[in-house]
């Protein structure tokens, strides 16, 4: 079967570019296919590059992967183009943030009443949305009929702006409706028995469904509530130690009572400044760690990613100094633990 190409921009993600290049080995219909990975930094492209090569060639995937620092070079003739980048990255992230606080944005968040988990609206986003836009003006260029594929934030407000002012081919995709996953379990459910359907958008997701074995379970979750929530609550406040775990947050169930729906995924941690006001009442709503959008809370983030970033390079580049055996297994062990914190962390 003939197969198509793949460019990904913000390949040098490793988190994301890792999981991604451990899909397409796997999806055998994808096979053929050209998957050309760009990114600025010539460093992580090659880290990324090279255990795609070899994941590739240990699960025998019949995929042929290409590395590129330009952009336009990796958008030129594809199907489809993937879209992970950050602007600047999170150390230019920083030093906006830091602007915006000392002008008055605490957190360098500004008036937008759900948009608490970020600034994308201020200083950091004319920068992201200018490089989606370049995106989006290089397919029309050199592959008009390539489906763009945006998973880099603002989802919405990217897919919204592309759209609208290009004529390339846009789907926004978030998987934060799979946190109700997180809800089942802790409210003792099998997932199988369980059917859920989520609406919204990027970071505002509710679920308008919810049911157990074919009948509402929404009566489950009040019990919960009424008869659990503080016991919940107080053993998850002495060991919650993840500031992205926060579905049954008192946040979520304060939203659920609220609105009559229940957030989903990335959208407990908007809401109103009701849960934002400052580091206290982040800490009332969010947890010990005051959720991921707080001081502590995202300091947490930033220190814990550091460290597994650097636990991934290392592995992927001892992979060169191993058996062939043995440096498969680092590379597959790699791409399931950055599976596995994009769940947790998403």
């Amino acid at each position: 079967m003939p197969g198509v190409k793949i460019g990904v921009i913000g390949a040098g993600s490793i988190a994301w570019a890792s999981t991604l290049v451990r899909d397409l080995c796997l999806t055998k219909s994808l096979w053929n296919s050209t998957v050309s990975l760009m990114d600025k930094d010539n460093e992580r492209l090659d880290l990324i590059y090279g255990s795609a090569k070899r994941y590739a060639s240990e699960v025998k995937a019949e995929l042929k992967f290409e590395k590129t620092t330009n952009r336009a070079e990796a958008v030129k003739d594809a199907d489809f183009v993937i879209n992970t980048a950050m602007a600047g990255g999170h150390q230019y992230y920083e030093r906006m943030r830091a602007l915006s606080e000392k002008h008055g944005y605490y957190r360098g968040i500004n008036s937008v009443e759900w948009n608490m988990i970020s600034d994308y609206h201020t200083i950091w986003g004319y920068y992201q949305f200018r490089l989606m836009m370049d995106v989006a003006r290089d397919i029309e260029e050199s592959s008009p009929d390539a489906w763009l594929l945006l998973l880099a934030n603002p989802v919405f407000d990217g897919t919204t702006l592309v759209s609208r002012e290009s004529k390339a081919k846009v789907i926004g995709l978030c998987h934060g409706h799979l946190g109700y996953h997180e809800m089942t379990e802790v409210l003792g459910l099998e997932s199988k028995d369980v059917e859920v359907v989520s609406a919204g958008f990027n970071h505002v997701i509710w679920m308008t469904k919810f049911q157990h074995k074919g009948e509402d379970a929404h009566p489950i979750l009040d019990e919960w509530i009424e008869e659990k929530a503080r016991k919940y609550w107080r053993t998850w406040y002495q060991k919650q130690t993840n500031p992205f775990d926060l579905q049954m947050s008192p946040a979520a169930i304060d939203m659920y009572r609220t609105y009559g729906s229940v957030p989903v995924g990335d959208s407990v941690r908007g809401g109103t400044w009701k849960y934002h006001w400052n580091l206290e009442v982040k800490k009332k709503w969010f947890g010990p760690t005051g959720g991921p959008d707080s001081e502590t809370g995202w300091k947490l983030y930033l220190s814990g990613h550091k460290k597994w970033l650097n636990r991934v390079i290392k592995a992927i580049r001892n992979q060169t100094k191993t058996s062939h055996k043995t440096g498969s297994s680092q590379i597959k062990r790699g791409i399931c633990r950055a599976n596995n914190r994009l769940n947790s962390e998403r």
